[in-house]
């Protein structure tokens, strides 16, 4: 198969779908990888590397997916790359279309069939190729939050961690998955007062094992969530619905009783948010305030650590993207986790809980994928 990898185009995304390392595979399972040039300038690796991974270098994004069957990626397509699609041809990437009804139609009319890392699943009924990318957004997330939270970018003027003497912040996590407790361990780690809601009574007791009482755990009641909030210095937004858009568990009308100068952070913003005032934002302007409550809604976190990122998500995606490589479409067919990742094939959306969040039908599973 010829695997292409354009070069990233959303804004300060310097992540790239396949590593040097990462091509080099496909090459010795014998595919052809077509790089556009400089597309992995982002984490240091030159047209040079890619060449002797075995790779060819285009001088644009047209010559790839003009010829390539796959294309893998890292963010959603935009405009003018969903535009060049083409139906049978294969798109590996993260795709968040709950959220992105635009880009849902334009990958419908190309006729393309897209698979979502977000939505692939693993034999335990978790997310594989989303949970590194979790892990590292998780872990931005307080340091994001630990700069916001001072009083030159508008924050409350708070020291996470405090020092001796006085108290440290308050950290409220809405979520206990991966993003969650990963930004529980950096907040735990810089001395924060953390408490964990989760709707989950088993995960709960698994976090209070985990952290041995250095962390709170509380169920996310409507009074929980008020009484958490309402006293946080930080609030993280960890909460995941696969595939759908997150639901909305802070109103604006709450932010009028938080602290003034606290820091929001919505991890979940790739899926729509799950503050009411949440909106996306960039590495370049990544803060607003609304009511007095500074707003962090990057929606590529990971990629403001693209060397750390693109190697953790190319350990992840490497196996399914050599199962579709090595068996195209037929790899969804087989393999009932990947099958999960579909979300668009033959102008068709094909994945429940997207299809639900954009008020589209969903066709019986075995339609989609008949030959």
């Amino acid at each position: 198969m010829r695997v292409g990898v354009p070069k990233e185009i959303k804004v300060q995304e310097y992540r790239v779908g396949l590593t040097p390392g990462a091509a080099r595979e496909y090459v010795a399972a014998g595919h052809s990888v077509i790089v556009e040039t400089n597309a992995g300038a982002g984490i240091g690796a030159t047209d040079e590397v890619y060449r002797k991974a075995g790779a060819a270098i285009a001088d644009t994004a047209a010559e790839i997916f003009a010829s390539a069957d796959m294309i893998v990626k890292v963010k959603e397509p935009q405009p003018r790359e969903w535009s060049q699609l083409r139906e049978g041809q294969i798109i590996f990437t993260y795709l968040h279309l709950a959220a992105d009804p635009a880009q849902a139609k334009g990958l419908m009319a190309s006729g393309c069939t897209a698979i979502a890392y977000e939505t692939v699943t693993d034999a335990k009924g978790g997310l594989p190729l989303l949970a590194p990318m979790s892990e590292v957004a998780g872990r931005l997330s307080i340091e994001a939050a630990g700069s916001a939270l001072t009083r030159s970018a508008g924050g409350r003027g708070i020291l996470l961690g405090g020092v001796p003497g006085v108290a440290p912040a308050r950290v409220v996590i809405i979520g206990g998955g991966v993003v969650g407790t990963h930004a529980a361990r950096m907040a735990v780690g810089l001395g924060a007062e953390v408490t964990i809601l989760d709707r989950s009574i088993p995960r709960l007791r698994e976090l209070d094992d985990l952290f041995t009482g250095r962390i709170r755990t509380r169920f996310p009641t409507t009074e929980a969530i008020e009484q958490e909030v309402f006293a946080a210095d930080v609030v993280i937004g960890a909460v995941l619905v696969p595939g759908a858009s997150a639901p909305k568990l802070v109103t604006r009308k709450m932010l009028k009783s938080m602290q003034p100068g606290a820091v929001i952070v919505d991890v979940a913003i790739d899926q729509g948010g799950c503050f009411e005032t949440s909106r996306p934002t960039t590495h370049a302007d990544p803060t607003y305030e609304v009511d007095g409550i500074i707003h962090y809604c990057v929606a590529n976190m990971p990629g403001a650590v693209p060397l750390t990122s693109s190697q953790a998500l190319n350990n992840a995606t490497l196996p399914f993207g050599l199962a579709l490589a090595n068996q195209g479409f037929a790899a969804v067919t087989q393999n009932p986790h990947l099958r999960a990742g579909l979300n668009v094939h033959r102008g068709r959306i094909t994945n429940k809980a997207v299809a639900e969040s954009l008020g589209l039908s969903c066709p019986p599973i075995e339609d989609p994928i008949a030959a």
